[in-house]
């Protein structure tokens, strides 16, 4: 059947559902998922840009609705966690003037059913409170996430749904160019897994430096975190986009759930509209 056809019936499958949309903001990309009740009908990941309009932003997006025949009229509402506040501002206006809803935004205010132990919950950052969401009552707790984003973050939740804290390290990516720009004789090189740890040329042995080192940077905290926890049985999970790379050199991560972040801003949602 041509594709355009696959299109136009998938189309009018969905131009009678409600769908809730879900976006998370990230420094470096952006993570978008539709949903139709408890199922994931498409999700993207784009660059974040900055400098874009609401109007620039509703482009990329309607061309993303187009390509998987999803009408744009059928939002029933959605939600945005966000590290850049002023794609908070854009892309609520974008929800508002092109998809006709005015979007949840999490932050102060919003229910979560989360004990935060921070001692200024206002400095935890969305994402983190929607990975926590999300992995506590997908997994249950007490739970380790490990957020491999433009900054790594690893995040404590108890069984008692207590957010107890966490740790913020540099995202492998922006060690890395920190490297290559600081180092003359450096360049820059993929990151990648390497089979041995003993580079047998330059560019070898700053992937394997930089590979291992980062496994080892995650599997000290992971370690202490569990410690500070009192020990016994912690699940961990981890998410973001260089999650299944870095945790195939290492153990000590028990699930990847490149969904998490989207699954716990939808959980978030539904609970605020009960």
């Amino acid at each position: 059947m041509p594709l355009l056809l696959l299109l136009q019936g998938l189309y009018e499958k969905l131009e009678g559902e409600l769908m809730i949309l879900a976006i998370d903001v990230g420094n470096t990309n952006m993570v978008l998922g539709i949903y139709d009740d408890n199922r994931l009908l498409a999700s993207y990941r784009i660059a974040t840009h900055h400098e874009y309009t609401e109007d620039e932003y509703a482009s990329v997006f309607d061309s993303l609705l187009q390509f998987n025949g999803i009408n744009p009229k059928g939002f029933e509402g959605g939600i945005i966690s966000s590290v850049v506040p002023t794609l908070t501002v854009t892309l609520g206006k974008m929800c508002d003037k092109y998809l006709f809803f005015k979007p949840l935004l999490v932050g102060p205010g919003i229910k979560t059913g989360i004990n935060i132990k921070y001692e200024n919950p206002r400095e935890v950052g969305a994402d983190r409170i929607a990975n926590a969401v999300a992995a506590y009552y997908k997994y249950g707790g007490p739970i380790i996430i490990i957020d491999f984003g433009t900054a790594t973050t690893f995040d404590a939740i108890t069984a008692d749904f207590d957010y107890l804290g966490g740790a913020i390290a540099p995202g492998i990516s922006i060690s890395s160019e920190a490297l290559f720009k600081s180092a003359a004789r450096l360049y820059r090189v993929e990151i990648a897994r390497s089979d041995k740890i003993i580079g047998k040329n330059t560019a070898a042995s700053m992937q394997s430096g930089i590979y291992y080192g980062y496994i080892g940077l995650v599997e000290n905290i992971v370690k202490k975190m569990k410690e500070e926890m009192g020990g016994g049985r912690i699940n961990t999970v981890a998410t973001g986009g260089l999650a299944p790379l870095i945790c195939s050199g290492t153990k000590n991560i028990d699930t990847v759930d490149m969904m998490l972040t989207l699954d716990g801003l939808k959980m978030i949602y539904e609970k605020n509209m009960d």
